[in-house]
């Protein structure tokens, strides 16, 4: 992850700008890290005959997204909208595999 320069330091809109940049590289190589362990849910649903979707499970990530999210100061119902878009993503991906299998 990269070091980035407290946002109270920045003392201009590119300084500024350059360090919401770096995060958002931050964000999506850990997003594309996060694919992979998807990648694998695949193998190890398909071993144990598991569907896709284990709405209980879903229901977890959301419930520790959101608690996660209220303990950092952002705000819960933003985190569980972009959550259950993740979630949503990363089932169609495990169905498309196991249908396909």
């Amino acid at each position: 992850m990269t070091t980035l320069t407290p946002p109270e330091n920045c003392q201009s809109m590119q300084a500024l700008r350059a360090e919401i940049d770096a995060l958002d590289r931050d964000l999506v190589e850990m997003l594309a890290r996060r694919a992979t362990y998807i990648d694998r849910a695949i193998e190890l649903k398909q071993a144990n005959g598991w569907p896709a979707r284990i709405p209980d499970r879903v229901e977890e990530v959301v419930d520790k997204v959101c608690q996660t999210a209220k303990a950092q100061g952002l705000d819960p119902a933003l985190t569980e909208t972009l959550w259950r878009q993740l979630i949503d993503w990363s089932i169609t991906r495990e169905a498309q595999v196991i249908r396909a299998e």
